[in-house]
């Protein structure tokens, strides 16, 4: 039987989520599988992986194919570095206190470098938020501004009617009372 480490699509359209499986090389996509060994979800940044990474080891030391992109996941967590110290220490090229070392110092450069892109990705996304607020800002300055100058000609329209009003009685009073009617 050949087995075939792979992704099995999860998820919903547009938002993909994947389970890394061991399956028979025969068997469909999302079908039958002989063991789940983690998941991948591709729309966070960076991706995120979660796996069992000692079954993945005994599975590719097995001799398990895995897909490309399997492939590359596994590459990524270190599976296939394991596998290539494990194979110094088996001829003698290497300690496994020494592989050990070489392994952690591996890991700690990839924590390292994830730790980054998120503190960098983090800032970026301040940064444009500032810039975002800055420009809200300067539109309601402008928006208030054109509303206070509104509601200023307003003001000044309205006291020019007033004293217009104001002056005019005072010039056309009548200069006779109207008659009253007795009755």
């Amino acid at each position: 039987m050949a087995t075939r480490i792979r992704l099995q699509r999860k998820g919903k359209k547009n938002q993909p989520f994947y389970h890394i499986v061991i399956a028979d090389g025969r068997a469909p996509r999302d079908g039958r599988f002989i063991e789940k060994l983690g998941t991948y979800n591709p729309l966070t940044h960076p991706a995120t992986v979660q796996l069992n990474f000692e079954r993945a080891l005994y599975w590719v030391e097995t001799g398990a194919s895995p897909s490309d992109t399997a492939h590359s996941i596994l590459k990524h967590e270190g599976v296939y570095l394991m596998k290539h110290l494990k194979g110094g220490i088996a001829k003698g090229a290497l300690t496994e206190l020494e592989a050990e070392r070489k392994f952690e110092a591996w890991k700690q450069a990839k924590e390292t470098k994830v730790s980054n892109i998120k503190r960098e990705d983090a800032e970026r996304q301040r940064g444009e938020m500032k810039k975002r607020m800055e420009a809200e800002t300067k539109t309601r300055e402008v928006i208030s501004a054109k509303v206070a100058a509104k509601y200023a000609q307003a003001a000044a329209q309205e006291a020019a009617a007033k004293s217009v009003e104001e002056e005019l009685p005072a010039e056309t009073e009548p200069a006779t009372e109207e008659p009253q009617i007795s009755e």
